[in-house]
């Protein structure tokens, strides 16, 4: 029986080997990312706060996507990238077989993503062996923006000027369950502009001086919303699937800028500008 769970054991990782390769040589064709995040990344990009212990729980391996220290041993399936810990990755496997418990691994959770701190190998094992849930002692970082385990770096790049955009604005606070999401890479310091041009130009109409949370909260009210409306009421994401409300709304208001400037046409109000946009984009215009 060991000679067999060796077999079984070396079999297993060997095969763990040769598919973190097929992942790599595939990865190479396609752009897309295969390495572990780094947790240390993310924590600087997005400033996240914690971690807060939130006890032992059954967490869904394939939310695990990143690691504290180890991003460079496995990749994004958690299979083996070098052979340094062959041994140990065996070990963990015969173990596992014979349905010994282990300790709990620990991870640290951003958003819907978990990092591990202790525990790489039962992780990867785990993963080879087709098991769906492991046991985790879990610590939880506080974030301004969600993040998912399909993360890629361009994604990382906007959600870090997101969080300057929320630290600056505060819009999550002066307007809870509000989501500004977007796909265009200086999207968010645009808006930034657009909110204090609005402000600007409330402080002319109303002859006084506008305070920061004035003037985010009315650009939201006034202007982000009525546009987002005229957006999901004629489901017009639907001929845009790779973009979002957000995308759109700094397209609307791309257009209507330009066709001020030309002397094509005074701005409108907002929901004016946005049928029009949408009117024009169904045309082919």
């Amino acid at each position: 029986m060991p000679d067999e769970l060796n077999e079984r054991a070396r079999y297993d990782y060997e095969q763990a080997r040769r598919k973190s390769f097929v992942n790599r040589a595939l990865a190479a064709l396609s752009g897309e990312p295969t390495s572990l995040l780094s947790y240390d990344e993310i924590r600087k990009k997005l400033h996240i706060g914690g971690p807060v212990y939130q006890g032992v729980q059954t967490v869904q391996l394939d939310q695990i996507a990143g690691s504290l220290n180890r991003y460079h041993q496995f990749d994004r399936f958690f299979l083996p990238t070098q052979d340094t810990d062959s041994q140990r990755w065996q070990n963990i496997s015969r173990v596992m077989y014979q349905d010994i418990d282990l300790p709990p691994v620990v991870l640290y959770k951003v958003g819907q993503v978990y990092f591990v701190v202790d525990g790489h190998h039962r992780v990867s094992v785990a993963r080879e062996q087709g098991v769906e849930f492991i046991e985790a002692e879990v610590r939880e970082c506080a974030t301004r923006v969600d993040i998912t385990p399909d993360l890629k770096p361009e994604d990382l790049e906007i959600l870090h000027t997101k969080v300057h955009f929320l630290e600056r604005s505060h819009l999550d606070v002066l307007r809870p369950g509000s989501n500004i999401d977007l796909t265009i890479p200086d999207g968010f310091d645009r808006i930034l502009e657009h909110i204090a041009v609005h402000g600007y130009f409330m402080g002319l109409d109303l002859k006084r001086d506008i305070t920061d949370a004035e003037e985010v909260t009315d650009w939201y009210d006034k202007v982000y919303l009525p546009i987002v409306n005229v957006i999901r009421s004629c489901d017009i994401l639907d001929d845009f699937p790779e973009k979002t409300e957000g995308d759109l709304y700094l397209w609307v208001l791309d257009r209507q800028r330009y066709l001020h400037d030309t002397g094509t046409r005074s701005l409108q109000p907002p929901e004016v500008a946005a049928k029009e946009y949408v009117n024009r984009t169904r045309k082919g215009e």
